[in-house]
């Protein structure tokens, strides 16, 4: 497990210094309205809109805003549709897009020009699916929390690894305990500050700092796109090139 660890770390930290708050209170409407559509607006009896809430919070969502977001979904009739996308970027770095759109012409448009103009190539759906695994992550603030008594009770509800960083812990599970691991939470009455399921590589990509800036562009404009929710990829983030990226 400790491949990805660094990995999801710079990930949740680089996404929290330079996301838009903006941007990120849309992501997180969007997958209040899907999960609406797909179970109902009871928060108690929809798992994926409890999630989508809970993480509504950790951001920082005024509570008004999620009110309306649930609201307008139950009444709307705009769907969303989840698309994704699979290719490589410059330096043959794999790269994986989800989205959430409700036209799927626009949205395949806006991603196969990126993919051109950055130096990348669009891929046919599952040609990386045997670079990534699909995992659960929690991000839980530490608070009072026992340490020992709450990594023993999450191990065994089904959590693969735990990374007890300087404020949190950071919990990943496989794909079908990510339910247990949340029940788990809800029973010690525990939020996470924020809980999805995310495409972790098996092995990572090292490329020299001047291929590796040029590949991080090609991310950012993915992620500056609206229909887009997620970017992953299998970068190697090296310290000489997190450095190269404060310098900047």
């Amino acid at each position: 497990m400790s491949g990805h660890s660094k990995w999801s770390t710079i990930k949740r930290k680089k996404g929290a210094a330079d996301a838009k708050r903006s941007k990120l209170f849309s992501r997180i409407v969007k997958e209040i309205q899907v999960a609406v559509k797909e179970g109902g607006a009871e928060i108690e009896t929809n798992p994926r809109l409890r999630m989508a809430v809970q993480n509504a919070k950790g951001a920082n969502m005024p509570k008004d805003n999620v009110t309306r977001a649930i609201n307008k979904a139950a009444s709307s009739d705009k769907d969303f549709q989840e698309v994704t996308f699979e290719g490589y970027g410059p330096g043959g770095v794999a790269v994986f897009v989800d989205c959430l759109s409700d036209n799927n012409n626009r949205t395949v448009s806006i991603i196969r020009s990126i993919f051109s103009k950055k130096g990348g190539n669009l891929g046919t759906n599952g040609s990386l699916s045997f670079l990534f695994d699909r995992k659960g992550v929690f991000t839980v603030p530490k608070g009072d929390i026992d340490p020992d008594e709450f990594e023993l009770e999450i191990i065994d509800a089904g959590a693969e690894d735990i990374e007890n960083e300087n404020e949190v812990f950071i919990i990943t599970t496989a794909l079908e305990d990510f339910g247990s691991v949340q029940k788990k939470l809800d029973e010690l009455k525990i939020e996470a500050e924020n809980a999805e399921l995310q495409r972790i590589p098996n092995d990572t990509k090292a490329l020299a700092i001047e291929p590796s800036v040029k590949f991080l562009k090609m991310v950012e404009a993915f992620e500056e796109e609206d229909d887009v929710q997620n970017v992953y990829h299998n970068l190697e983030m090296t310290d000489e090139l997190m450095a190269a990226l404060e310098s900047e």
